[in-house]
Order: structure tokens, then sequence, then C-alpha cells
């Protein structure tokens, strides 16, 4: 069976995409999902945008609610909220290994649409290297 991964945010739109699209680039044949306890509408543009950059297509992705895998088991839980200005949700179903990797949400950028970008992007970069270590030290070998 492969590897699960679920990665949890708040609104799903945007640093839990990047992480799965990140993951599934890394290996596809891992099972990656994400979701959030507050789905917005759609994956953010800017999200889509910066992951296209990378050679990442995320513009298919919807966000989707926690409630939707709570009855599955994971290898893997991997929080990205911010602590310091968002509470993380807690999964409750069977989990294998929990770990947090917090990222500022960069849906809350103000400035024009290149600082937007420039956070974005940051944040992003960021991801891909935590989610890239993780991949490579953790999921990888389990």
């Amino acid at each position: 069976m492969n590897t699960s991964v679920l990665v949890l945010c708040t609104g799903n739109s945007c640093r839990s995409q990047m992480a799965e699209g990140f993951l599934h680039s890394f290996d596809p044949a891992l099972e990656v999902f994400s979701a959030g306890t507050e789905p917005s509408g759609v994956v953010h543009p800017l999200a889509v945008k910066v992951m296209a950059e990378d050679g990442i297509d995320i513009s298919a992705n919807s966000p989707k609610s926690v409630d939707l895998f709570l009855g599955r088991p994971f290898d893997w839980v991997v929080t990205v909220c911010d602590g310091a200005k968002e509470s993380c949700p807690v999964f409750t179903g069977k989990v294998g290994h929990r770990l947090h990797i917090g990222f500022e949400d960069p849906a809350e950028a103000a400035g024009s649409e290149e600082e937007k970008l420039r956070v974005f992007r940051r944040v992003r970069d960021g991801i891909q290297k935590r989610f890239g270590e993780l991949y490579r030290q953790e999921v990888k070998g389990g």
C-alpha cells in the first residue's frame, strides 16, 4: 500500500494546496490530500500562479473539508498553519505520524500584485524546502 499524507490548514486555498502539489511532484505514487477546517471557495489564484512558475499545476484543485477524510487512516498528517495567527485543525482519525510545519498565510499579504507575489513565492519556496526534507528524510523511508 502506498504511503498516505494529509496536509491540513484552515482554508485549504494556499499552503496546504502548495504542499500537496510538491508532494505529488516528489513522488507520484504517494497518496496525497489536502483539506481545511473552513475551506474557502477556490484555490487562491496567486498560489496557482507561483506553483506554475515551478512547473506544478494545481489549477484543477479545489478546497476540501477535513470532514471528508475523518474515516480514513493516514500515515502522515501535517498541519501548516502559522500557530501565532491561527489555530491548526486537529485530525481525529487514525494517524501514523503527526507533524506541524507552520507557514505564514500568503493570502493575508497586502500591497501591489508584485508585493503579494513576493510573499507567495517566499512561502512556496519554504514549503518546497521543508516538505522536500520531510519526504527525503521521513516519508520516503517509511
